[in-house]
């Protein structure tokens, strides 16, 4: 597998570039190679794959993660469709608490983006009908399942449609913000939570 794998701003969550080799026929891509990240420096060992199809555009769903010893690291991409995907740093201590990032992750682009243990992660479709595949590092587990207010104005995060219109579901809209959060990270601690 021959990968782009670049930083963001908050470098722990990094954007994966997968080749993609088309021809007459169409494509053919690399999605994933546990030894090709391994030699980008991404050590993960994925154990479940997620899939979700979004009817309208403007679905929302997140802010989520899983508190340990369930928590998650995840690797999101798109095969139909767009979303605007977001990152927050819930790691307490860290100097990015709090921050966020976001990026366009489509069909088109290709582009995968890696969510590390200690952030809250959620997404809005840019498109009618797009479908998001994403691998994590931990099973479901209901019991550690928790979640961010994703129109928190402390984070400041610039969703593409007003909260009037998005679509999204009753659970979502009822997560705590984050200055009410009892569930966090502390950085370099991933084994405790502030419960």
């Amino acid at each position: 597998m021959s990968v782009d794998v670049r930083p963001l701003a908050i470098p722990d969550v990094k954007l994966i570039s997968p080749q993609k080799f088309g021809d007459h026929r169409g494509f053919f891509s690399e999605t994933y190679s546990k030894r090709g990240l391994a030699e980008a420096g991404i050590a993960l060992d994925f154990v479940q794959d997620n899939h979700s199809l979004s009817a309208a555009k403007g679905t929302m769903r997140g802010l989520h993660f899983q508190t340990p010893p369930f928590a998650q690291d995840k690797l999101v991409r798109v095969t139909r469709g767009a979303i605007l995907d977001v990152a927050v740093d819930i790691r307490r201590g860290s100097p990015t608490y709090g921050q966020h990032v976001s990026v366009e992750l489509s069909a088109d682009n290709w582009h995968q983006l890696l969510v590390p243990i200690g952030f809250a992660h959620g997404f809005m479709t840019l498109e009618p009908d797009t479908e998001v595949l994403y691998k994590v590092t931990n099973v479901y587990a209901p019991e550690c399942d928790r979640g961010l207010l994703w129109n928190d104005p402390d984070l400041g995060i610039a969703w593409p449609t007003a909260a009037t219109d998005a679509v999204l579901s009753d659970k979502d809209r009822k997560h705590p913000r984050l200055r009410d959060l009892t569930d966090a990270f502390y950085d370099g601690e991933e084994q405790e939570t502030a419960r």
